[in-house]
C-alpha cells in the first residue's frame, strides 16, 4: 500500500517555521487561512483538512500519514480512519499521556489532552467538530508515557488502556486483530539522538528499539494510518532530529 502524506504546519492554531520545507512533490499541504476567535474552531478548521484527506486517502487504497506540530492533530486522522469504515486500534507512542482533562491538567494544555478526548473524556468540541465517534478504551495501547501528571496517571490506572510503560514491550506485545492507527509523537524517542523537543522528558527509546518497533507493526500488514508530532524546527539547527525521525518513518515504505 503506497503511502500518502499531509502536512499541516501548524503547533495547535499558529504556524511552525521549517516543517513545510519537509513537503516532497505530491505531499499535501494542510495550511489553511483561519478566522479570528476560539482556538479550538481554529484547530477543527486544520482537523477537517486532515480528516477529509485521511479518508480519501484509505478510499484509494493508500496509507496516509500526517505530519503535524501537535498530537491534537490525530483527532482529525481518527476521524478521517473512521469515516473510511475503519475502526481501528490506536497505538500511541508519546513520552507523555495526553490524557489530561480540564480537571486534572496542571498547565491547561490543550496539547495534553487528545487522547482523553478521543475516547469521550474531558473537552469534546475537536471530536464532535470533526465527527469523531469516541473510541473504545479497550482499543487504547499507550507505549511509554513515561512523563504523566499525577491525575493523568490515575486517570489512566483507572482506565481501560494498555498501558506499556517500556516501549520494547512492544516487540512482544500481541498486536491487535483490527487494522491499526500508529501516532508517533517525536518527543518518545531519547533526547540523546532526537534532543529538539517542546515537551523534552528524559529517558526513553533510543532510535534502534523504534526502528524495531516500527518494523514490526509494518509487517503486520494491518497498519491503516500513521502520525507524526513533530519535533522543534527551529531547535533543530543541526537537523539531527529531522533525519532521525524521518529516516524512522520510511520502515512504513
Amino acid at each position: 500500500m503506497k503511502n500518502q502524506f499531509i502536512i499541516s504546519p501548524l503547533f495547535l492554531d499558529e504556524p511552525v517555521t521549517g516543517l513545510e520545507s519537509l513537503a516532497e512533490p505530491g505531499w499535501l499541504l494542510n495550511n489553511p487561512s483561519l478566522p479570528d476567535g476560539d482556538r479550538q474552531f481554529r484547530m477543527s478548521i486544520i482537523h477537517n483538512g486532515i480528516s477529509d484527506f485521511v479518508t480519501r486517502s484509505i478510499k484509494n487504497n493508500k496509507k496516509p500519514i500526517s505530519i503535524a506540530g501537535d498530537c491534537c492533530t490525530a483527532i482529525g486522522v481518527l476521524a478521517g480512519i473512521q469515516q473510511a469504515g475503519i475502526q481501528p486500534h490506536l497505538i500511541w507512542l508519546d513520552a507523555h499521556g495526553d490524557f489530561n482533562t480540564w480537571e486534572t491538567t496542571p498547565s491547561g494544555f490543550l496539547g495534553g489532552m487528545p487522547l482523553a478526548m478521543m475516547v469521550g473524556k474531558g473537552e469534546q468540541a475537536m471530536p464532535r467538530a470533526v465527527g469523531l465517534k469516541t473510541l473504545p478504551e479497550e482499543k487504547v495501547i499507550l507505549a511509554d508515557g513515561r512523563d504523566l501528571d499525577p491525575e493523568e496517571k490515575q486517570m489512566i490506572l483507572e482506565s481501560k488502556i494498555t498501558h506499556l510503560e517500556n516501549l520494547e514491550q512492544l516487540l512482544s506485545h500481541p498486536l491487535p486483530d483490527d487494522p491499526v492507527y500508529v501516532h508517533f509523537d517525536a518527543d518518545v524517542l531519547s533526547l540523546k539522538e532526537a534532543p529538539a523537543q517542546n515537551y523534552p522528558a528524559e529517558g526513553g527509546p533510543s532510535s534502534v528499539v523504534m526502528k524495531k518497533v516500527f518494523s514490526r507493526l509494518a509487517r503486520s500488514g494491518r497498519v491503516a494510518a500513521v502520525s507524526i508530532t513533530a519535533w522543534n524546527p527551529e531547535l533543530d539547527r543541526d537537523k539531527k532530529s529531522e533525519n532521525i525521525i524521518m529516516s524512522l518513518l520510511k520502515t512504513f515504505e
